[in-house]
């Protein structure tokens, strides 16, 4: 019975949490009408500008498909109070990594989940990009290994438009502004392809989906 309730209020949760953030962001997606999705086995990489960018990808996805999926985030941040642990865990299903953790050992618990038919949501830059100065900061090569593991799996590009003046870093309330998400098409990594060769071509696709005011 305890189960059931929990589960009942993590959808309740997921609805209103998508209520609010498609109320304040204005939320739009775009994508090439002829993008076949499938709800597993998918890597959804986006850049990451503000701790609200995995809600817009999450909130991109159809209901049914984002319940397959799992964004990765740092178990430190949302392990960090009893309400980000229930919504962490019940609600996004958030596949937590220790930060401090064995690169190798991350790597395997993405592609653990991956062969279970979840999908991820990533930021390969590994940090948020609170600057004007890149508009993308370096890959680092954890989406290389990823696919190393992973041939089998597509990689998603996803640009992430205007949500770090939604919720710019050190604040708690979102400012109304709009925003939009812009997917692109699917890549995997190709035979004998090299580390570089792979992260410069998935970071260019990304590049490309930016607003061409950015480009």
């Amino acid at each position: 019975m305890r189960n059931w309730f929990a589960n009942q209020l993590a959808r309740l949760l997921d609805s209103l949490l998508c209520l609010f953030t498609s109320f304040v962001t204005g939320i739009g997606v775009k994508h090439p009408s002829e993008l076949d999705f499938t709800p597993e086995h998918k890597v959804y990489y986006a850049n990451h500008s503000s701790h609200g960018d995995f809600f817009l990808v999450w909130i991109s996805l159809p209901q049914d498909w984002r319940m397959r999926a799992q964004p990765v985030a740092g178990a430190d941040y949302w392990l960090g109070s009893k309400l980000r642990a229930f919504i962490a865990e019940r609600v996004f299903r958030v596949l937590l990594i220790e930060r401090n953790s064995n690169p190798e050992q991350a790597i395997a618990t993405m592609t653990g989940a991956l062969q279970k038919g979840r999908s991820l949501i990533i930021f390969p830059e590994g940090t948020r990009n609170t600057g004007d100065d890149e508009r993308l900061l370096p890959f680092k090569s954890g989406i290389y290994h990823l696919a190393c593991q992973n041939p089998e799996i597509e990689f998603v590009p996803v640009w992430i438009n205007n949500i770090n003046r939604v919720l710019p870093k050190g604040k708690i309330l979102p400012i109304p502004l709009l925003c939009d998400v812009r997917i692109g098409q699917a890549l995997r990594k190709q035979d004998h392809e090299d580390k570089q060769d792979f992260v410069d071509r998935a970071r260019e696709a990304l590049l490309a989906l930016a607003p061409e005011s950015m480009q």
